[in-house]
């Protein structure tokens, strides 16, 4: 069994920090190799870890034993729950590890990657470009094998050339992006709307045709400006809902 190692966070100061580490951890727990050990570094070890005091760290725990994902033990220590599981509410607050820390925790299986015109909606993120490579992934609650959304990826051909599949298998698209290819991402932006569920979708995600389903665009940035990677990505209505949390400054 391998010792469980969180993965390293980049912090934003214009954000709470107990959030930015919350949902740090919660990938890094949701995205765990299967022989991992369920036990997690001692709190001061993990505020060392992440660069926060330990008041803060105490409170990102906090946080992750709400959801259930974790519990802590006086004099024993802290524990992943081992049927943990993603809940189905997703709140954005901004930070990439956030956008993360939402497509972790479920078993991918990639559909597909091919180069592929650049046309249609694509034509406004990547103008200097004639094709990228689309990659389809189906995802599948961990537990239960029920599918529970499915992503196209549009990817910069240069870009393309350094992903592997195993890791798009493992991780999302914006990790392997940053921390795999070492993309330095400047910012994403987020689009949720309503759609009904076309033929395909309707057949991946097993739910009947032209049912409502939550249909989210993530265009991602570079430092230079330009797009990297386009994510559609279509969930079940009946499993997932949005909550954007909006802090006074």
């Amino acid at each position: 069994m391998t010792a469980f190692a969180p993965d390293s966070l980049v912090l934003n100061r214009k954000l709470p920090l107990w959030y930015q580490v919350s949902q740090s951890l919660r990938a890094s727990i949701l995205g765990r190799a299967p022989d991992a050990s369920l036990r997690l570094p001692t709190e001061e070890q993990l505020a060392e870890h992440y660069g926060v005091s330990v008041l803060t760290m105490r409170q990102a725990l906090k946080e992750l034993e709400g959801e259930g994902l974790i519990s802590r033990h006086r004099r024993r220590g802290t524990f992943i729950e081992p049927g943990a599981r993603r809940s189905a509410p997703v709140r954005l607050l901004g930070s990439v590890d956030t956008i993360v820390a939402q497509q972790s925790g479920e078993a991918t299986t990639v559909l597909g990657h091919e180069r592929t015109p650049v046309s249609g909606e694509l034509l406004e993120h990547f103008p200097d470009l004639p094709e990228v490579v689309t990659y389809r992934r189906l995802r599948r609650d961990g537990s239960s094998g029920e599918p529970t959304n499915w992503a196209e990826n549009a990817v910069r051909p240069e870009l393309a050339d350094a992903v592997d599949l195993a890791d798009l298998e493992r991780w999302p698209m914006t990790k392997v992006l940053r921390d795999v290819v070492g993309v330095r991402i400047s910012r994403i932006t987020d689009t949720v709307e309503a759609r009904l569920a076309d033929p395909e979708t309707a057949e991946l995600l097993r739910v009947p045709l032209l049912s409502p389903i939550l249909h989210y665009t993530g265009v991602t940035y570079g430092e230079d400006g330009r797009v990297v990677d386009v994510a559609r990505i279509r969930y079940r209505g009946d499993r997932f809902s949005f909550t954007v949390t909006v802090d006074a400054p």
